[in-house]
């Protein structure tokens, strides 16, 4: 495989680029080798600069439900690019995008359009922490929301500690608001609650998680974290960046039949451009400026063109079938992987949730972070790079999910299947 040219721009944007990205899972550290630099990409494939093509199951780490260059978002942008780039002044498109959210999704019966996951997270929890008049919040181990200070924080020995900075320049004090869980384990939570309840403003949690691997709730966990909340008149804010229209229109929320009182979207919100939002009750929505006194801003928040892209994306999703569909593809390439493991005798377990999966080598099952962190990450290694020589492009991690899309062909996931059974096969020998 040639890779000379995505190895020379690596090491140009070493010298300009912290790490030659600009988001650190792209520099393949978990793997090692040279990132490839993408130049185009078309349905379920992309190819690199070298002209290296490869089946993607990255598709931009969700965004890409449709595939890459769907012709109805294409179309939808040239129209809207013609008309102006950005406006800072409401257009009817942010409009038609809260129309639809709210009828998508109950829950929300306001919303305000961002730029960034991070930023709807962010801009969530503060609204949080004004509604109840409390400082603390609880977050999961392995749930990702984003890169704000508050967030940046990791679980200790125990089963339930106190947030202690995760990254140089975090404030400790700040960290120190955040208390930090077992994903699935309702009786931390208890734990917590039971010590701190009248101080929690909110508990955050990805209601699949998906930036530690695929892990799907336990029964009754997100139910429980539902009436946990509301006995101690906390809220519940469920990040459904990754997981908002991917899993079903309702998101995870309409599939596990759970109402949180916030509720942070992006990635497929923008259809591969830069949007998020949050949004829920109304009388806690109604505390946002101007209407109210929490304080949120920003220049380009409902971007026409990535509203455009938006609101097309979830058009095309809004099709008879479109869920059941991705539901079958998802479906068989998991049950798929699993026999393959079987026929050669591989320790693993397959994760998934819809359309996203991950494949955890050396453990039995996983359903926490701590289970996770267990997995053979040398192995995964060995498995990306192959993959990637039988065509096959894969998140550069072992902690990530796979995203299919409905652009991916069965001759595509075919291929996958009998790339990893050659990938088996020598590795095993």
């Amino acid at each position: 495989m040639i890779i000379g040219k995505s190895k020379r721009l690596f090491d140009s944007a070493q010298k300009k680029i912290p790490g030659g990205v600009n988001s650190p899972v792209r520099a393949w550290h978990a793997v090692t080798g040279v990132p490839r630099f993408i130049a185009r990409g078309k349905g379920a494939h992309v190819i690199d600069i070298d002209g290296n093509e490869y089946i993607d199951y990255v598709g931009s780490w969700g965004p890409l439900i449709l595939g890459h260059a769907h012709p109805y978002v294409t179309g939808a942008l040239q129209d809207a690019l013609r008309q102006g780039t950005t406006f800072g002044a409401p257009t009817e498109r942010e409009l038609q995008m809260a129309e639809t959210v709210c009828r998508l999704i109950p829950s929300i019966e306001k919303i305000r359009l961002v730029s960034s996951g991070t930023e709807a997270t962010m801009s969530a929890i503060r609204l949080a922490r004004a509604f109840t008049k409390r400082s603390k919040i609880v977050k999961f181990d392995g749930c990702y929301h984003g890169h704000a200070d508050g967030l940046l924080v990791k679980a200790g020995s125990g089963v339930v500690t106190l947030g202690l900075p995760d990254s140089p320049g975090v404030v400790p004090a700040l960290a120190a608001e955040t208390l930090v869980a077992r994903y699935n384990d309702i009786t931390g939570i208890e734990r917590i609650f039971s010590k701190y309840g009248n101080k929690i403003a909110a508990v955050i949690v990805e209601p699949v998680c998906a930036n530690i691997g695929v892990i799907p709730p336990a029964s009754k966990f997100l139910a429980n974290l539902a009436s946990i909340t509301r006995r101690y008149g906390s809220l519940l804010i469920f990040d459904e960046v990754v997981t908002g229209f991917r899993l079903s229109p309702g998101g995870a929320q309409e599939v596990y039949r759970v109402r949180p009182d916030l509720t942070c979207l992006g990635k497929i919100l923008g259809g591969g451009l830069p949007l998020a939002a949050f949004g829920g009750r109304r009388d806690i929505m109604n505390l946002i400026a101007p209407l109210g006194p929490v304080y949120q801003a920003g220049t380009l928040s409902g971007n026409p063109l990535a509203v455009t892209a938006g609101l097309a994306t979830l058009q095309q999703l809004s099709r008879h079938g479109t869920y059941q569909t991705l539901e079958k593809k998802g479906k068989y390439l998991a049950e798929s992987f699993a026999k393959v493991l079987a026929k050669y005798k591989t320790k693993a377990t397959v994760n998934r949730a819809g359309s996203m999966m991950t494949l955890f080598f050396g453990v039995a099952r996983v359903s926490n972070a701590d289970e996770a962190r267990q997995c053979d990450r040398e192995k995964f290694a060995r498995f990306f790079h192959g993959m990637l020589e039988r065509g096959v492009y894969l998140p550069p991690a072992p902690y990530e999910a796979m995203m299919i899309s409905l652009s991916h062909s069965n001759a595509d996931l075919h291929k996958t299947v009998a790339a990893f059974e050659s990938w088996c096969r020598s590795d095993r020998h």
